[in-house]
């Protein structure tokens, strides 16, 4: 997969760093030793990781070397490395894991977090924020833009799968945990039109079928794709789009 780019993230730097603003409210942990943000992307949650734990240390991990060049200059103090979720293991002084939108990319988020979540030490925490949102007209119509290519046996079936529910996850934790928190929230986030919507997908959603596509096929679909977009976000009364983002949150305490 071609690199990730970071200033295409942080276009809505607020909006994606409001959900990790959220789950780090919920975890109960006071003085941990080290702190490890989980898919760090450009370093934004991992600099509210860092305001809220001054003393501990910070590290981040993430697969994509734009991204840790955009983390490295943001925390100069923390230590990042380029590894993946399913191929790192915890430290033993580890006591937070934080995993802010990113564990919904592996190829097993359940057993995933049940992996790193063993790994821990006693007391110590996990917490995790996942899109929950494959079945949203967002997501739904690039696959739907996607069969109507001239060129859809490359980029169909590309679609993420739906994220596990509540109870698997509570059902992988509850022998090796002795607090478990979990939720969904909805947000609604204010667009300023159907470009800005295909925009805050292009880094994310949308960037599995686009590494597969030539350029020309690439504004194909993108043009196809936006037109579905319009259609399924009508203008509000000031002409803005909204964007329904459901996400899932999981905290949890090792046993």
């Amino acid at each position: 997969m071609a690199d990730w780019s970071s200033a295409q993230y942080l276009q809505f730097a607020g909006e994606r760093t409001r959900p990790a603003a959220d789950l780090l409210a919920r975890i109960g942990c006071e003085t941990p030793r080290a702190v490890v943000d989980i898919g760090c992307g450009p370093g934004n949650s991992t600099e509210l990781l860092a305001t809220r734990w001054p003393k501990a240390r910070i590290a981040g991990i993430d697969t994509s070397p734009d991204m840790l060049k955009a983390a490295r200059e943001r925390l100069p103090d923390a230590t990042f490395e380029q590894v993946s979720a399913e191929d790192w293991t915890p430290a033993p002084e580890d006591d937070v894991l934080f995993a802010n939108a990113s564990l919904h990319w592996t190829a097993d988020p359940v057993a995933t977090i049940r992996r790193l979540h063993a790994a821990q030490p006693k007391g110590g925490w996990i917490a995790a924020q996942m899109p929950d949102n494959v079945n949203e007209p967002s997501h739904r119509l690039m696959e739907e833009a996607a069969a109507a290519m001239p060129f859809a046996g490359k980029i169909v079936g590309t679609a993420r799968d739906p994220l596990a529910g509540p109870v698997v996850f509570f059902d992988a934790l509850y022998d090796i945990a002795d607090h478990i928190d979990l939720w969904h929230t909805i947000y609604y986030h204010r667009m300023a039109s159907p470009d800005a919507i295909v925009d805050w997908v292009r880094s994310t959603g949308l960037k599995p079928y686009l590494d597969r596509l030539s350029e020309g096929e690439a504004k194909t679909f993108l043009t196809e794709y936006r037109s579905q977009i319009d259609k399924a976000y009508p203008a509000m009364g000031n002409g803005e789009r909204l964007l329904r983002y459901p996400r899932f949150f999981l905290v949890a305490r090792r046993r």
